[in-house]
């Protein structure tokens, strides 16, 4: 059995009150139609935290302060093994509008989307401190 490649991604969770910043996957690629926060693959020489900041402003157009960092997840999936790394970002501008397809939700409904696998501890972690 071959090992499979491991990804490195930073996740950015930005939150604004009680709410947080979803979009959902393009067709074409990996985990399509999923929900997920704004995030990627770290350069080489990045750390997760500074590629969090960057994945966000080049998916959303948002600029974020990056905080604390939720427990990072390892996952695999047929297309390849993850490490992901979340963290909890604010937006510098709280009334700027995020780039589709990403948008405001209310935490408390983040169980109407569907996530990725990988994503559950988070998910939860989330909506129990809205609780």
């Amino acid at each position: 059995m071959r090992e499979l490649p491991v990804a490195v991604i930073a996740v950015a969770v930005v939150r604004r009150a009680n709410e947080v910043l979803i979009g959902q996957r393009p067709p074409g690629i990996p985990l399509a139609g999923l929900w997920e926060f704004p995030g990627g693959k770290t350069r080489p020489g990045e750390s997760p935290r500074e590629a969090a900041a960057r994945e966000c402003l080049e998916e959303t157009g948002l600029s974020v302060v990056v905080g604390e960092e939720y427990p990072s997840v390892a996952h695999d999936y047929p297309h390849g093994r993850v490490e992901l790394h979340f963290f909890a970002c604010t937006t510098r501008e709280p009334q700027a509008v995020p780039r589709s397809p990403f948008r405001w939700v209310a935490i408390a409904s983040l169980d109407r989307f569907s996530f990725p696998p990988a994503n559950a501890s988070l998910l939860e972690a989330l909506m129990a401190a809205t609780e």
